[in-house]
């Protein structure tokens, strides 16, 4: 299935962004992306969704929307929303209720930044997600590039070195919320792993300095959701609009910290006597599964099963797995980057079932 490279999460100035629809466009095709999907709070933005081209470079870029309850404090429990035509921010207050709608409507529903600490030093309050009783959720933001960042900043030193220093940020999804995703998964729901850069492009002062912290262009370079679709990318937002939001739907994604090197390329799939599949997909236990992993490079990679890890590879480019034993299955990767072992590559779970 071909590949493409999508950004999910990132605002404007209709909410608390700094740049464009535009600009974020230019900047995706300059970082090489494929996609973006831009969820600007509590507002809708009809008009700048289409297919953006300069030179040979082209990007689709798709507008959801991130919404909360305003009246709730502190504000928690975010939920993207993608895939529908019309406003929903009005069902905030009543999450059960907004959910279903958008599901009716054809749209989809992710848990934002489940765990979003506070961040004392720039005085924003944690705002994770606490209404984990709703049913019908499409899927879940695994790891956030801002909610990683407001965990550092337990004081104005911290805020200092890691807005000039933003590439040693980046570690890998919170544990807690890897340990609730596998709950859910070996509860038998199917819930989507994304990834997202939360993207703002945040203007500070400080005295005399006077600085752009996290530019799009730079969140384009870091955490992104891998999608693999059914057929090419055309160019027309229509056709290409489906083939992206179906491969959200169905959790064929993998989730790639592109910063370290580049995860475009990476394989996950399984063998059985009925055929091969793929991320996101089922594969019968009768007869045998075998798992296949190809990485672009060497590295540190583990299999995981209904939350276990039981299997782990050292500096292997390929890795094969033999099972029996109905589950859901997922990898992670890691790499070595500015003196620490980074999360690289965080797969949806292709299911065996009996």
């Amino acid at each position: 299935m071909p590949e493409i490279v999508i950004n999910l999460h990132m605002h404007t100035p209709y909410s608390d962004g700094c740049e464009s629809h535009e600009q974020i466009a230019q900047a995706a095709m300059r970082a090489g992306l494929d996609a973006v999907i831009v969820t600007d709070h509590n507002i809708l933005v009809n008009g700048p969704e289409k297919v953006y081209q300069s030179g040979d470079r082209r990007v689709v870029l798709l507008v959801g929307e991130e919404i909360h309850d305003q009246s709730r404090q502190p504000q928690k429990s975010h939920l993207l929303v993608f895939g529908v035509d019309r406003e929903f921010a009005n069902l905030a207050n009543d999450i059960q209720l907004l959910v279903n709608t958008v599901r009716q409507a054809g749209g989809l529903a992710f848990i934002a930044h489940p765990d979003d600490p506070e961040g004392p030093a720039i005085h924003e309050d944690d705002i994770s997600w606490v209404d984990w009783q709703v049913q019908g959720i499409t899927g879940i933001e695994l790891w956030n590039g801002f909610s990683e960042f407001k965990g550092l900043l337990t004081t104005k030193w911290n805020t200092l070195y890691y807005a000039f220093h933003p590439n040693r940020i980046a570690t890998g999804p919170y544990p807690e919320v890897l340990n609730k995703w596998d709950e859910l998964l070996s509860a038998g729901k199917r819930v989507v792993a994304i990834g997202g850069s939360d993207a703002h492009a945040l203007r500070i002062s400080l005295g005399p300095i006077k600085k752009v912290i996290f530019p799009y262009e730079w969140h384009f370079q870091g955490i992104n959701t891998h999608l693999l679709i059914s057929s090419p990318l055309t160019g027309q937002l229509v056709e290409d609009r489906r083939l992206i939001l179906e491969a959200l739907a169905r959790g064929s994604a993998f989730i790639g910290y592109d910063l370290p090197a580049s995860t475009r390329g990476f394989q996950f799939t399984a063998n059985s006597q009925f055929g091969n599949v793929g991320i996101g997909d089922e594969a019968t236990s009768k007869g045998g599964v075998t798992f296949q992993v190809r990485l672009p490079r060497p590295t540190e990679c583990r299999l995981i099963h209904n939350g276990t890890m039981i299997k782990t590879w050292q500096n292997r480019e390929i890795c094969t797995f033999n099972t029996t034993v109905p589950g859901a299955y997922r990898l992670e990767a890691y790499i070595d980057y500015l003196g620490k072992k980074r999360a690289w590559i965080f797969t949806n779970p292709i299911y065996v079932t009996r």
